[in-house]
């Protein structure tokens, strides 16, 4: 019998090993848990990294997810500390995840890694360059967006004022402030101090915290009428909007369902009522994680569990 010689059996032995590392995110297995604020533990060891699962530059898209899923968190959120169930979750159906602290300041750790403080326009430039860098790294041809609470704002800030709608398939949203929040009677407070000629004003009394995106999550702030001029949605999207009836920031929190074209609107207490996820804890439940898996996936659709969800942690 011919000899193969020993530097092409050792070549290709290590080719197979790369080709099999290569998405190594869907070779390991992550343990999720559903709490919202399981991430945490993370970035308490490793300020400012990535949660296992995530930011594998030599992920490559399957055939059966194509589109790399970028996470978009919410206020006071992060990279970690806001996707603790989602990262493990994704990975280990098989996708390339990615997620990225945007509108942070720039101040020591821990303040560091409380995201979404700066102004909305200046987390979607960021949210747009970590797009371009995932799209670069794993040849894929469009991503899909997964917010949380302001993350939609970012998300579809990028869509619809920075030229993101060729890049982004869906956007899944949530806890979704699509028409802004009165949260606190804010936005009532809002339209008053305008029409008494004290807009200004009042920009400023809110914005005078480090939190200077809070002020235009308030329905009838000027970046929202901006956003929202041309209509909530891009046309060329697909739109899934999870809420909460329990949502205590997005006031009402019907203002995250908006009806469209292209656009799927759910409840999680709809067929639930055992779930009693709030705001944060939307973002850590088993039952939303399944309608965002299924939007994620509409071709191959599994049962959304229905279980006892707690406030706050989910």
């Amino acid at each position: 019998m011919r000899r193969v010689p020993v530097p092409f059996v050792v070549a290709f032995v290590l080719a197979a090993l790369w080709i099999g590392a290569a998405g190594s995110a869907h070779a390991q297995r992550y343990p999720v848990v559903y709490n919202f604020f399981s991430g945490i533990p993370s970035e308490l060891v490793e300020p400012g990294g990535s949660l296992p699962g995530s930011n594998d530059w030599s992920c490559r898209p399957s055939a059966e997810h194509p589109n790399p899923v970028v996470l978009a968190h919410g206020t006071g959120g992060g990279a970690q500390t806001n996707w603790g169930v989602y990262v493990p979750l994704l990975a280990n159906e098989g996708y390339c995840v990615y997620a990225l602290t945007y509108g942070a300041h720039a101040l020591p750790w821990p303040l560091s890694a409380i995201g979404g403080m700066r102004p909305m326009e200046q987390s979607g430039s960021e949210l747009a360059a970590f797009v371009d860098r995932v799209l670069a790294a794993t040849g894929a041809a469009k991503v899909d967006i997964v917010g949380h609470s302001q993350g939609n704002f970012i998300g579809n800030y990028y869509v619809k004022r920075l030229g993101g709608a060729d890049k982004v398939d869906k956007l899944v949203g949530l806890a979704p402030p699509r028409l802004g929040t009165n949260a606190g009677g804010l936005g009532a407070a809002a339209a008053f101090a305008a029409r008494l000629g004290a807009g200004p004003a009042f920009d400023m009394a809110v914005g005078a915290t480090m939190c200077h995106a809070c002020r235009q999550l308030i329905a009838g702030s000027p970046f929202l009428e901006a956003l929202n001029a041309d209509g909530v949605y891009h046309p060329d999207i697909t739109y899934t909007n999870i809420a909460t009836r329990l949502d205590e920031a997005v006031i009402p929190y019907t203002a995250g369902l908006v009806p469209g074209p292209n656009v799927t609107n759910v409840v999680v207490q709809d067929g639930c009522a055992q779930d009693y996820s709030e705001h944060a804890g939307i973002a850590g439940t088993a039952r939303a994680a399944g309608f965002v898996m299924n939007a994620l996936d509409p071709a191959h659709p599994r049962p959304v569990p229905c279980q006892f969800a707690a406030p706050f942690t989910g």
